[in-house]
């Protein structure tokens, strides 16, 4: 394999950091000639650039669409929220391979992502997604029934809606397997991430809705499978960490040797699977209902979740409000009439869902009912 030139958007943060530990035990491979991040951790990516000296860095969200349309092999998407949509389509526009970590750009851009990238242009990171990717090589598109998404459960796997009332930022902050940032890890425990990764689902691999369920797996070694019109399953297993799929977005096809420990097959286990729990999780039903909408729909989906997470964390919004608010901003949506979705309709339907949700925490009027 020729060595490739990455660049890494995010690269404080928690995927940021994994692919540039993955660069660096292979220097044989990567390169990394572009690094950018939020701001938040100024030292961390002075350090990043003292070590691997790429061509361009900077902070910010204008930094990351400049880095995203260099000249690179690879373009990795480790921002979190709608501020990745813009380097995304800088990336696909330039051509280079998607790594997309991103999946907010993926879902609220939809079919402006999509009809800009060529074939096989956008590698997922998502371990759900990658886990899925990998397992539809065992057949064809047109062999494929359904796809299965395996969600954790979050903290709170095995609680009815009524003990979810008094729940804390701190308890829901406490994944079992993950350690990742606020907001994601606060979306593992409402499901919303799992909500957000069925849409993505549909839009990468051209799956109806209809065909993707999501069944709880406590243990996440089974990241995801595909059912084949023969009755076949086949899925991807492994320990839960994320390194495997950003190896194989860096790398993709390819394999990244020892990229991570394989699970010990000498030691017992016991895998549970459960069906998931909509009447105390309905952020995966919502999720559905916003993609059959598509459009700005499911932006809406996202950026009212932003907001109440955020509120969340700062004790404005219990916890069992989080989606009941969503569902509230979507209802009062309406998708835009025109046929082609622009980037500026996305924007605008991010922006007016912020404000929607934020009146409706505060007990104010929102906007019109349109984005």
């Amino acid at each position: 394999m020729q060595r490739r030139d990455v660049v890494v958007l995010g690269s404080t943060g928690s995927i940021g950091t994994q692919a540039l530990d993955l660069v660096r035990a292979n220097p044989d491979r990567f390169r990394v000639v572009g690094l950018t991040a939020g701001g938040s951790n100024p030292s961390l990516l002075e350090q990043q650039v003292a070590e691997f000296a790429p061509a361009y860095s900077g902070v910010g969200e204008d930094a990351s669409v400049e880095a995203a349309g260099m000249a690179a092999d690879v373009v990795l998407n480790g921002i979190t929220g709608a501020v990745g949509l813009r380097p995304t389509l800088a990336a696909l526009e330039a051509g280079t391979t998607l790594a997309l970590a991103n999946k907010e750009s993926l879902i609220i851009g939809g079919p402006l992502v999509k009809e800009r990238a060529a074939p096989g242009q956008i590698v997922p990171v998502d371990s759900e997604h990658s886990a899925i990717a990998q397992s539809l090589r065992a057949g064809s598109r047109h062999e494929v029934r359904r796809l299965v998404l395996t969600a954790s459960g979050g903290p709170f796997r095995g609680r009815s809606r009524e003990q979810l009332a008094d729940v804390t930022p701190e308890q829901a902050l406490a994944h079992p397997n993950f350690a990742m940032g606020r907001v994601i890890t606060t979306n593992s425990a409402t499901l919303v991430n799992k909500g957000l990764e069925v849409i993505e689902a549909h839009l990468l691999f051209d799956v109806p809705l209809t065909a993707i369920d999501v069944v709880v797996h406590p243990q996440q070694l089974i990241h995801s499978m595909v059912e084949f019109v023969d009755g076949a399953v086949v899925a991807q297993l492994g320990v839960p960490t994320m390194l495997v799929p950003i190896a194989l977005g860096l790398g993709w096809p390819h394999r990244v040797p020892d990229a991570e420990t394989p699970i010990d097959w000498t030691r017992a286990a016991d895998w549970r699977f459960e069906p998931l729990d909509h009447d105390a999780f309905p952020a995966v039903a919502l999720a559905h209902r916003a993609g059959e909408r598509g459009s700005t729909a499911p932006a809406v989906y996202n950026a009212a979740n932003e907001v109440c997470v955020d509120a969340f964390h700062e004790g404005r919004l219990a916890f069992v409000d989080i989606v009941p608010t969503i569902a509230a901003v979507l209802a009062d949506h309406d998708v835009p009439s025109e046929v082609e979705l622009t980037v500026r309709d996305v924007l605008d339907a991010d922006a007016w869902a912020r404000t929607a949700a934020t009146a409706r925490i505060h007990g104010t009027e929102g906007p019109e009912a349109t984005a």
